[in-house]
């Protein structure tokens, strides 16, 4: 009998203004990634953080594991939880394309749910994306 996997990811997505400059915090198990993204709004970065989430798991799983392979998204935003769940529906064209995208990428894997977790829960992929932020802030770092 095939074993049953499951993978847990921690996403978060971020935007210094609203729109202004944003990044993504990525956690996969001990693997941490983070993305500066340019200008965007908060929530197309949230979005951002999970396309980037799926597409990086299905990088380190390969495809035939992946197939094989539940994913569980945990993220504190309450409106890509509830557009992801199907529980909004989503107005903005910007956030409908990258439903899309989501969507396109989950069928890479053998189901995938979404978690509304409280951002306590949610804090390493929030310093990841404040790094990212954080690193842009301060420009390209003279040596001399």
């Amino acid at each position: 009998m095939e074993r049953e996997q499951k993978l847990v990811i921690y996403t978060d997505g971020g935007a210094r203004s609203n729109p202004g400059p944003a990044a993504l915090g990525v956690v996969i198990g001990d693997k941490h990634y983070n993305e500066y993204l340019g200008r965007a709004t908060n929530n197309e970065a949230e979005y951002y953080a999970v396309i980037f989430a799926l597409q990086k798991a299905k990088q380190l799983l390969g495809k035939a594991t992946a197939k094989k392979t539940e994913i569980e998204i945990n993220t504190d935003s309450e409106l890509i939880y509830k557009q992801l769940d199907g529980k909004y529906k989503i107005k903005e064209t910007n956030l409908q394309q990258l439903f899309i995208h989501v969507w396109n990428a989950q069928q890479d894997f053998k189901k995938v749910t979404y978690k509304l977790v409280p951002r306590e829960e949610n804090k390493q992929a929030d310093r990841l994306v404040n790094e990212a932020l954080d690193k842009r802030d301060r420009g390209p770092q003279r040596l001399l």
